[in-house]
C-alpha cells in the first residue's frame, strides 16, 4: 500500500462510498475540486448505485485514467483504441488481484435493487473487503500513473 491507498481507505472509513473514496484521493492532483469530485464520483458507490455492478473503486480507476490519459477526439480511432487498452489494462491488473471487477461477486452477494446503503458499524467493515479493495484500487492508478 502507498499514500493514495492510505488516503482513499481513510475516505471510506469517514463513510464515503468506494468510488468516491478512490476518486477523491486524487482530486487535487487532477485538478479538480473535492465536492466536484465527490457529486462527480457519487453515483458509482456499491457497484453503480448500490446495483451491485462494476465494483465502484473500479469505476474510480477507470474515471481517473479518462481525466489523466483520455480522448477528445472522437474519429481517432487509435487515440480511442489507445485509451480502451489502458482501459483494460488497469481492469486486469484488478482481475489478478481479486478474479473479478463485479461488486457482486468481490462480495459473494446477489444483486440488489435495494438503494438503502448499509449502515457503516464495525461489523459492515469487518465484514466486507471494500476497504481493501478500495487500497488495492488506489494504489493500481497510483502506480500506473507513476
Amino acid at each position: 500500500m502507498n499514500k493514495h491507498s492510505e488516503k482513499a481507505m481513510n475516505l471510506f472509513r469517514e463513510g464515503y462510498n468506494c468510488a468516491q473514496s478512490v476518486f477523491c484521493t486524487f482530486a487535487e492532483e487532477l485538478g479538480m475540486d473535492f465536492d466536484t469530485a465527490l457529486k462527480l464520483s457519487s453515483s458509482f458507490g456499491g457497484g453503480m448505485g448500490r446495483m451491485r455492478e462494476v465494483c465502484g473503486a473500479v469505476s474510480a480507476i477507470f474515471m481517473i485514467a479518462g481525466l489523466k490519459y483520455g480522448y477528445t477526439e472522437p474519429d481517432n480511432m487509435d487515440v480511442k483504441a489507445e485509451h480502451y487498452a489502458r482501459i483494460q489494462e488497469l481492469a486486469k491488473r484488478f482481475k489478478d488481484k481479486n478474479e473479478t471487477i463485479i461488486c457482486r461477486e468481490l462480495l459473494g452477494v446477489d444483486a440488489d435493487d435495494n438503494p438503502i446503503p448499509s449502515a457503516r458499524t464495525p461489523e459492515y467493515y469487518a465484514s466486507r473487503p471494500c476497504e481493501r479493495l478500495i487500497g488495492e484500487a488506489a494504489e493500481i492508478i497510483s502506480e500506473y500513473m507513476d
